[in-house]
C-alpha cells in the first residue's frame, strides 16, 4: 500500500520537480552563454577600433611605425587569447550542463519507471 502511494504521488512529483529544475538550469546556461558571447563580440569590436585608431594616429603623426605594429600585435594576441578562453569555457559549461541534464533524466526515468527500486520496495 505504501509503495503504491509512493508510485502514484511521490514519483510523479519528483519527476515534475526534476524537469522544472532541468529547464531552469538549461535556460540559465543559455542566457549565460549568450551574455558571454555578446561580451566577447563587444570586446573584440572595441579592441579592433582602438587598434585601428592607434595605427591611424601613428601614421598621421609620423610616429614610430614599429611602436604601432608592436601595439597592434600585442593587442591582437590578447584579444585572441581572451576569445579562445571564453569559447573554451562556454563549450565546457555547455558540455557539463548537457551531461548533468542527461544523467538527471536517466535517474528520473529509472525512479519513475520503478527500476532499481528494490531497496525502497522492501523498506516500504
Amino acid at each position: 500500500m505504501r509503495y503504491r502511494w509512493f508510485k502514484v504521488v511521490v514519483a510523479p512529483a519528483v519527476v515534475v520537480l526534476v524537469v522544472v529544475i532541468e529547464v531552469v538550469v538549461v535556460v540559465v546556461v543559455v542566457v549565460v552563454v549568450v551574455v558571454v558571447v555578446v561580451v566577447v563580440v563587444v570586446v573584440v569590436v572595441v579592441v579592433t577600433v582602438v587598434v585601428i585608431v592607434i595605427v591611424v594616429v601613428a601614421i598621421v603623426t609620423a610616429a614610430s611605425i614599429v611602436v604601432a605594429v608592436v601595439v597592434v600585435i600585442v593587442v591582437t594576441v590578447v584579444v585572441v587569447v581572451v576569445v579562445v578562453v571564453v569559447v573554451v569555457v562556454v563549450v565546457v559549461v555547455v558540455v557539463v550542463v548537457v551531461a548533468v541534464v542527461v544523467v538527471v533524466f536517466v535517474v528520473v526515468v529509472v525512479v519513475a519507471g520503478g527500476g532499481g527500486m528494490t531497496a525502497l520496495e522492501t523498506e516500504l
